[in-house]
Parts: C-alpha cells; structure tokens; sequence
C-alpha cells in the first residue's frame, strides 16, 4: 500500500524566526490530519536545527533540500548525510530542477546524492521533469524516462520517493492537468517495475487542485514550493479530502 506524502520546499525563503513563526501558526492547523500520509518540510540548510526543535512530537518529518555523496571532505557548500541526520532530518531533496538548471546538476550526480541518501538511512525524494521546449518537441517521455534510468540506478525503490514536476509547471502558475500528470506518474512506475513505489507531483499545486490530484490513481502526493510558505495554504494541502 503506498502512503502519500506530502512535502513542502521552502527553497531560499524563511529565517529561523520566520521558521518558528510559521510553525506556531501550521502546527494547530494539522493537529487533526489523517493519519494515512506523510507530512514533510525542506527548510533551508540554516533553518534545520530550529525545525528539529519545533518539529518534536509533531506530525512534520524534516528534509533537506539537497546532500553530498561523500561523508566529509574539501566540498565547499554542500552538506553530508550525518550533518543532515544530527538535525532529525529523514528526507532528502535530490535533483530539483532549479539545481539542474543553475548549478548543471547531471543524472549521474543526481544519483551519488541519492545512493548517499539511502545508505545513510535517508530517503531521497528524486525529481524529474521536462521544459516546456521539451514538451512541445514532443520529447516529454524520452526526457523522463531518462532521468528515470541514470537518477535512479541501483536504488532501492522501497526507500525512494520519485517527484515528477514539469519544469514548465514549477512557479508559473500553470499546472499540469490532473488526468496528466497522473498518465506520467503511471508511465516513472511502470518504467521503474516497482508497483509499490510512492510517485509525488509537483508544480503550481494548491488548495484549489490538491482534491483533485490527490484523487488520481497513480499520484501518492506533492511536491509543494510557493504554497507550503503560508500556514493556512499549506494546512488546506496537509488536510487534502478525496471523496
């Protein structure tokens, strides 16, 4: 049985006072969530200690949203699977389009991140997606398919979430439509052989589409970014009723 989960990505936003604050006001919003999904939080790498702290005896597991492959060395920036987990983190953001596309984060880097992540104990929670160029090229499925292959060689699919984001998707207000995206989600788990394996969505998801996409067969939750900023919006996704 797949347990959706639902993550927020708050990228290079909130300060660990903004952390506390948005935490005193989210916490009472999902005291009352159903007990059958996952509900996860990336701050920032300055941000992780003070989540640790308000995260106890809550409901929200912690990720990063990114982790080195090596356990230490002279890897200026980046940040080791133990130094993540000294701070409770559970999850691992690997992948995202906007590392793939400013820093040039390749599949094969990609997939040390992710190897890193599992056999530390983290789950890695790997990204794929296509460009709107790539889509109109009508190159969509080749895309992903290959991000598929060469990200998540030699994982273990019982540790692994996938979250398949369009590119085109992410930020701009446009969203996949639900029948869509779960066609593609359909496609990572049959090209994966693993019909077990949890698959998110993410992009321009909010309270207004969350019903929807969380009633598709083959969607197991979200990858949320600008939505999980705000306590109420971020609760409304959290507290996602499938009639």
């Amino acid at each position: 049985m797949r347990r959706p989960v639902i993550a927020g990505n708050w990228k290079m936003h909130m300060t660990c006072a903004q952390a506390r604050e948005f935490m005193a006001a989210f916490l009472p919003l999902v005291a009352d969530m159903p007990n059958d999904r996952d509900l996860v939080l990336a701050p920032p790498f300055t941000a992780l200690s003070t989540m640790a702290e308000l995260c106890k005896n809550s409901p929200v597991a912690l990720s990063s949203q990114n982790v080195h492959w090596e356990g230490s060395g002279a890897f200026t920036g980046e940040i080791s699977p133990s130094m993540l987990k000294e701070h409770g983190v559970t999850y691992t953001i690997v992948g995202h389009s906007e590392p793939r596309k400013y820093f040039s984060e390749s599949d094969e880097q990609i997939n040390h991140r992710a190897r890193s992540s599992q056999a530390n104990g983290l789950i890695p929670i790997v990204c794929v997606g296509e460009s709107d160029e790539q889509r109109e090229r009508g190159e969509a499925e080749r895309v992903i398919r290959r991000q598929i292959e060469q990200g998540l060689e030699g994982l273990d699919a019982d540790l692994l979430v996938v979250a398949y984001e369009p590119i085109w998707a992410i930020g701009t207000g446009k969203t996949c439509e639900a029948a869509e995206a779960n066609r593609i989600c359909g496609l990572i788990r049959s090209w994966v052989g693993s019909p077990d394996l949890v698959i998110q969505y993410g992009g321009s998801v909010k309270g207004g589409n969350i019903d929807e996409l969380m009633g598709m067969s083959d969607i197991d939750g979200v990858l949320v970014g600008g939505a999980s900023l705000q306590p109420d919006g971020f609760a409304r996704i959290a507290n996602y009723n499938v009639a």
